[in-house]
């Protein structure tokens, strides 16, 4: 069995130990990661300690920036500006409704950049998508999950979320507890079942796509002789090619997370 830098498909896998390219070595350097207490750390938990240091010196920069100046200044201010108005304006306010929505917006921002950098950060050699983990994404979608529970339990207190989940029964009265009963049953484990394909869709999108960028940086390691610089040379365009779709990918699944979260919130807040 090959160690955790010597397969390209290591990029895809959690494990305790980073590897950072570096030309002088085949297979780059691997720094091994230390135990914290009880607790391995592993490359994706490096990951995420990462976009959480970003999330931490960009956010709270852009609202100083903001609360400083009516019309923000330079490019990169402009460009996290329109991408927090977009969430708002397009995904948040539309999906839940009118300004009882922006009390959603500091859940909702979070998510769309947490998700956003992890997956960008999976495109930097060296560094990994711990969006591309099941466990990540399953943490994400209960997150989601319990603000959705909490939001409508609040909106219409814990027995009439529960209750209103069932849609109306146009029945006769006699079949109208059976059915209801069922009806109660296939909402609630719909409610679930939503969000578990909210983290298996995120899930899979990102896993799916850099097994295919690892499977085609393998061709290189596996070509040998005569073929070894045509499969390169055709493995490397293919890389840069797929590369810049899946920067697309990584904007797009950040965007259905979140829309999506924020879909879901508003069927809590306004039931049937």
């Amino acid at each position: 069995m090959p160690e955790h830098g010597h397969s390209p498909l290591s990029h895809v896998v959690d494990h305790p130990t980073l590897e950072l390219p570096f030309w002088q070595y085949p297979y780059g350097v691997e720094i091994h990661l230390p135990h914290l207490g009880v607790f391995q750390l592993t490359r994706f938990m490096v990951t995420e300690l990462v976009v959480a240091a970003l999330m931490l010196m960009i956010l709270p920069l852009l609202a100083a920036h903001v609360r400083k100046h009516h019309v923000t200044r330079g490019w990169f201010m402009n460009m996290f500006e329109a991408l927090l108005l977009f969430i708002r304006d397009q995904v948040a306010r539309p999906a839940i409704g009118g300004h009882g929505a922006d009390r959603f917006l500091p859940y909702l921002w979070t998510l769309f950049f947490f998700i956003l950098f992890n997956n960008l950060l999976g495109l930097v050699p060296g560094m990994a998508s711990a969006t591309g983990n099941v466990n990540v994404t399953a943490v994400l979608a209960i997150m989601t999950l319990v603000t959705v529970i909490r939001a409508g339990m609040q909106e219409m207190g814990a027995t009439g979320f529960w209750v209103g989940i069932v849609p109306h029964l146009d029945v006769p009265v006699w079949l109208k507890p059976p059915l209801w009963g069922l009806m109660f049953i296939i909402e609630v484990l719909g409610l679930f079942i939503r969000h578990i394909v909210l983290a298996v869709r995120l899930f899979a999108n990102m896993f799916a796509g850099h097994v295919v960028l690892a499977v085609i940086l393998g061709f290189i390691v596996m070509a040998k002789g005569s073929l070894f610089y045509p499969v390169m040379g055709a493995s490397v365009v293919g890389l840069v090619l797929l590369s810049l779709l899946e920067l697309l990918v990584a904007f797009l699944q950040a965007y259905i997370f979140t829309f999506l979260s924020a879909l879901f919130i508003g069927s809590a807040v306004h039931p049937h």
